[in-house]
């Protein structure tokens, strides 16, 4: 069949929720155009109810991820850096399509992505050893910090930086151990829900990260008011709605990380990593070792 009386096979893009891709339970779409405003695609426009699922099925996730050891989450990061080269070009092209790049520029920011999934896989195994340590203590214990994951994590991605800055947030959310509900950007999502097929491809068990698209006024307030989720991150809300999540988040005391300008190029280094841990500090005693009292 030659290519002129071939027919065009039209991409459908869905969420990302517990490891599987369904439509909104509304049954809404809305429009997605490039910088220039042609049509690019239908993405599912998310309701509450979509996000209250994803809530339960990053819930269910998070044993078994929080569980796992650090080395196997940073296998699983890596994962996804070496799907997401194999899938290079299609990127590149989401990208160039939704924040208006060339393709030069478009791919630098894929490669800085893919980049970025390899350092968050480097520093799955090592954070512990920088927030974590033995505390002197005057008596016969030791007294060890740790970090532990704060749990269910919502993630406003950021509206313009519709991959390199998704990534940015989510990586060192899920590499500490959390699991992750994302609101892509509103007006690029496309790139946030083909990172779902991804995911899907990648060792990553099914609810540790959930993708929703559509409006983030709509979706965000019940997640930032929801009792089971224990942290937010607000990068991707304008200053009136960060503030009111903000308040909505006080109520069951979530972690809050306030939207602050970012250059998602530039050396990412510990702070996301950090944002979404607690410390766990254990006390236990030395004990003596012979009739000399010494102890260890």
């Amino acid at each position: 069949m030659s290519e002129a009386t071939r027919l065009g096979v039209f991409k459908t893009y869905k969420l990302y929720v517990g490891g599987k891709f369904p439509r909104s339970e509304s049954g809404r779409v809305y429009e997605v155009t490039d910088s220039k405003g042609k049509w690019l695609a239908n993405a599912p426009l998310s309701s509450r109810k979509d996000a209250r699922d994803a809530v339960v099925a990053a819930r269910k996730a998070f044993g078994g991820w929080s569980g796992a050891t650090a080395y196997n989450r940073g296998q699983i990061l890596y994962r996804i850096a070496e799907m997401l080269e194999g899938r290079r070009d299609q990127f590149v092209r989401e990208v160039a399509d939704a924040e208006g790049l060339s393709k030069s520029k478009a791919a630098a920011v894929v490669d800085a992505a893919i980049d970025r999934w390899v350092w968050y896989a480097g520093w799955t195994d090592k954070i512990g050893q920088i927030v974590g340590g033995a505390n002197p203590v005057a008596g016969p214990y030791f007294n060890l910090s740790s970090p532990e994951p704060t749990g269910v994590v919502t993630i406003l991605a950021p509206q313009e930086s519709s991959f390199l800055g998704l990534v940015s947030v989510l990586a060192p959310v899920i590499a500490t151990g959390n699991t992750a509900i994302v609101i892509a950007s509103e007006k690029s999502p496309l790139p946030a829900l083909s990172l779902g097929e991804v995911l899907a491809t990648s060792d990553l068990p099914g609810g540790v990260v959930n993708v929703l698209s559509g409006r983030t006024a709509e979706i965000a307030p019940p997640l930032a008011s929801h009792q089971d989720v224990n942290a937010i991150d607000l990068t991707g809300a304008e200053d009136v709605l960060a503030k009111e999540l903000e308040i909505a988040a006080a109520d069951n005391l979530k972690r809050v990380l306030r939207p602050q300008p970012v250059d998602f190029s530039a050396d990412p280094g510990t702070h996301r990593l950090t944002a979404f841990l607690e410390t766990k500090t254990v006390w236990h005693p030395t004990g003596s070792l012979g009739a000399s009292g010494s102890a260890y």
